[in-house]
């Protein structure tokens, strides 16, 4: 248990610092959206450039390893929305809101750094897989289930355009598609790009986790807390125990390996469910009080999980 603690503890320091920081005036607050833009849409897409370039394929690529995580996820989605209807009698839009709360992870700011000190390098090229698919798997669902049950939604095929188009200029998956197109023709970075991606990719575990932190101080508990608390439920125990039981008593996976989307799956809601919950005005402070919970009950949990696969 020490050595879970030893994982953990300083990735949620991290994140607690940057929230003090914040909370106290010592770090503007106006400040931190530009930190996590930096993180997302500048230093992650160099990882994935490289991650992609460098990356066997043929060795990397493995159904089993990478979609069941996709298909747990849109199993929790459906529960949300389901829990949503029944339990908190909210409105098919509301409900689709919170039900992404569920399936919608914090892959960059959190799973990589935690996944990274837990496992090493040998987890990297799952984390990695997981990291490119999933902005683009998660949102386009989100977007289009959206689109179909809101009264005000917009015809299906002009949502789909709206998503394909949104999805293409996407930082991630742009860094991806140069990364896999260079792997392809063979090309090899010179050792001056190459070290100039190495020390760039240095600034993304601190930064990330201090911008979190400072985030978080955008959110607070209201009236809705126990419906946050229920989709995070989801999100932190749900999701992860899905992914573990299609991966290892159904598809027999090599828990060694299983552990790694495990993992990843365990990690608290991503700041793009509060994003998509304000675009479309549904249910935005469960999604905002969504958020807190389940990053602030993801000490406990995730560490729990991490004492549970080794």
């Amino acid at each position: 248990m020490l050595t879970v603690f030893n994982v953990v503890a300083p990735v949620f320091a991290i994140v607690a610092f940057g929230y003090l920081m914040v909370r106290f005036k010592l770090y503007p607050a106006s400040g931190v959206q530009g930190l996590l833009t930096f993180v997302n849409s500048f230093v992650t897409p160099f990882l994935l450039f490289r991650a992609m370039l460098t990356v066997d394929f043929g060795h990397a690529f493995h159904p089993a390893n990478i979609v069941p995580f996709f298909v747990s996820a849109v199993i929790v989605f459906a529960l949300g929305i389901a829990g949503g209807r029944v339990i908190f009698h909210n409105r098919p839009g509301e409900s689709v809101a919170t039900g992404m709360i569920g399936m919608y992870s914090n892959l960059v700011l959190l799973g990589l750094p935690i996944i990274s000190r837990a496992y090493g390098d040998e987890a990297l090229t799952i984390a990695f897989t997981l990291i490119g698919l999933h902005a683009a798997v998660m949102m386009t669902i989100a977007l289009v289930v959206m689109e179909i049950v809101r009264s005000d939604g917009k015809k299906l095929g002009q949502a789909v355009r709206e998503a394909l188009i949104s999805i293409a200029r996407n930082p991630l998956l742009i860094g991806i598609a140069f990364g896999f197109a260079g792997n392809l023709l063979g090309i090899k970075l010179p050792p001056i790009a190459a070290d100039f991606i190495d020390i760039l990719t240095r600034a993304i575990v601190p930064v990330a986790l201090f911008g979190l932190g400072g985030a978080l101080n955008s959110y607070s508990l209201r009236d809705n807390w126990p419906e946050a608390l229920f989709t995070s439920s989801l999100k932190l125990i749900v999701h992860p125990l899905i992914v573990w039981t299609i991966m290892v008593p159904i598809l027999r996976v090599d828990p060694q390996i299983a552990r790694y989307a495990v993992v990843m799956a365990a990690m608290p809601s991503g700041v793009n469910v509060y994003i998509y919950a304000s675009y479309y005005n549904r249910s935005v402070d469960v999604a905002a009080n969504g958020i807190l919970i389940s990053t602030v009950a993801a000490v406990v949990t995730v560490s729990a999980w991490l004492a549970v696969l080794g």
